[in-house]
């Protein structure tokens, strides 16, 4: 497990440095108002993609006996669900641009609606690979993927194609994965598709869905009420501030949750008890999260005239409550993963529907055209949802509250460490006058040790996977074996 997720985390953050400079170029290549189109088309896209989804991922990877009947199955709820959502996007992309009153969402949504012509093949794929830890096969059809993605959007944005770049290198990314999965395939894995025990797909994945569904809402909520409410502009900034606070998501990437469902879902199946299993990954997570958020929101002038330049400097007063509700996020992050695992992917709904209910009010009450006040409404609807967690935690996955606060005691500790030494750090160099660039070195050299000091001197959980790491480490391997 430890093996699968270095690899794969070694992927993805090669995938991220890439996706990051690609996203770099973009914001001096497209306009706020551009960016903005097309994040209001692409919320719209991704709850789409959870009911073309249908579960079915989340089924191949828990499921306990997975025979080549059940994989067919599985591609029949997929390829059926996937290429209906499709054909829904497409007939619907003409009213969807005339309801937010920008043209430019209808030829958008019309190549995506596209593109999910292709995800059924690599979907199965994907599932089945995690499924087994197969992460280097993974890894590979991340680079072409990603190598796809930022060779079509630079080079169409540079010819002035502006949102559409975007569509169409989403869709050249799908093709591009879908063609090198082939080869990958195992053998006797079945092409064609069945509906033989579609019952037990369906049954499992309406409950996923529920979840999934009402998750993909939630999160599509704050670009679809500030489009409705507000203006592309604010969206895009708003945007921006979030993909700031997501560096650390960004970074660490999918290894965060990489086969997390399929070793949770062993477990529960040899009857052993989740609490300890889901202390010491939050422990983990937020360990290396909270840090890295509280120097996003100390740092966050810097980083974003560094990456994005002066003209998104307004995105800045979005960052501190965006990066608050993160971190409440990560302590939660594994809930519902464990709640997919034990058969009842539904409940995670209950947290998820409470934070929609609230953002709702909250914004339309609240809400005077501050994109700043937008996001601590956001951040106020996400601390409604913690007594929705900490209940289903206790109640159906065994987790006490009181081991939820003991799992981030550590992290705690740790964090405010990191976001002292920073802010004294910022109030020191501050008489220096120097550069965003200079500033943003200086202080992320400096904050390694604080945090690996922080890490040993509290004893967090982090320490023992340092030392483990550094058991293995190539180098030492090889002076041992001399």
């Amino acid at each position: 497990m430890r093996k699968a997720i270095f690899i794969n985390f070694a992927s993805t953050t090669g995938s991220t440095a890439v996706q990051f400079i690609v996203s770099v170029l973009i914001a001096r290549l497209l306009t706020p108002a551009e960016i903005g189109i097309y994040s209001i088309t692409i919320v719209l896209v991704n709850i789409a993609h959870v009911f073309r989804d249908f579960g079915v991922v989340s089924y191949l990877q828990r499921e306990a006996d997975l025979t080549n009947e059940k994989i067919r199955s599985a591609m029949g709820v997929l390829y059926a669900s996937t290429w209906l959502i499709a054909l829904i996007i497409f007939l619907a992309s003409g009213w969807v641009a005339g309801y937010f009153g920008y043209p430019e969402v209808k030829p958008v949504m019309q190549v995506l609606a596209i593109g999910f012509v292709f995800i059924p093949f690599s979907s199965v794929m994907v599932a089945l690979l995690t499924r087994e830890l197969q992460a280097v096969k993974l890894a590979w059809a991340n680079l072409v993927g990603t190598s796809a993605y930022a060779t079509a959007s630079l080079s169409l944005a540079y010819m002035g194609f502006g949102t559409m770049s975007l569509a169409w290198a989403n869709l050249a990314n799908l093709v591009a994965t879908g063609l090198l999965y082939i080869p990958m395939r195992p053998r006797g894995l079945p092409w064609l598709p069945g509906f033989h025990r579609w019952r037990r797909v369906v049954k499992f994945g309406v409950g996923a869905l529920m979840t999934n569904g009402l998750n993909a809402i939630n999160t599509a909520l704050p670009d679809l009420l500030l489009g409705k409410m507000g203006s592309a502009h604010q969206v895009g900034l708003v945007s921006r501030a979030n993909s700031t606070v997501s560096i650390f998501t960004y970074v660490a990437g999918s290894a965060v949750n990489f086969g997390s469902l399929s070793y949770i879902a062993k477990a529960h199946h040899r009857g052993e008890s989740l609490e300890p299993l889901l202390v010491r990954a939050t422990a983990l997570l937020t360990g290396v999260g909270w840090p890295a958020l509280a120097l996003t929101s100390l740092l966050g002038h810097q980083l974003v005239e560094v990456l994005y330049g002066q003209n998104w400097l307004e995105s800045v007063p979005a960052i501190p409550a965006l990066a608050l509700a993160a971190a409440i996020g990560l302590l939660f992050n594994y809930s519902s993963i464990a709640l997919t695992a034990i058969n009842r992917p539904y409940l995670a709904a209950l947290p998820v529907a409470a934070a929609i209910i609230a953002r709702i009010v909250l914004a339309v009450a609240f809400f005077s055209g501050d994109i700043a006040r937008f996001t601590w409404l956001l951040l106020a609807a996400t601390v409604f949802t913690v007594p929705f967690h900490l209940y289903l935690q206790t109640r159906y996955l065994h987790l006490p509250w009181r081991s939820v606060l003991k799992s981030c005691q550590g992290s705690f500790g740790v964090t405010l460490a990191v976001g002292v030494c920073c802010k004294l750090l910022l109030l020191a160099t501050s008489a220096y006058a120097l550069s965003p660039l200079a500033t943003l070195v200086a202080i992320s050299c400096a904050m390694v040790p604080v945090w690996l000091g922080a890490v040993v001197l509290l004893d967090h959980p982090i320490k023992q996977e340092l030392q483990v790491l550094a058991k293995n480490l190539p180098g030492r391997r090889f002076l041992s074996r001399r």
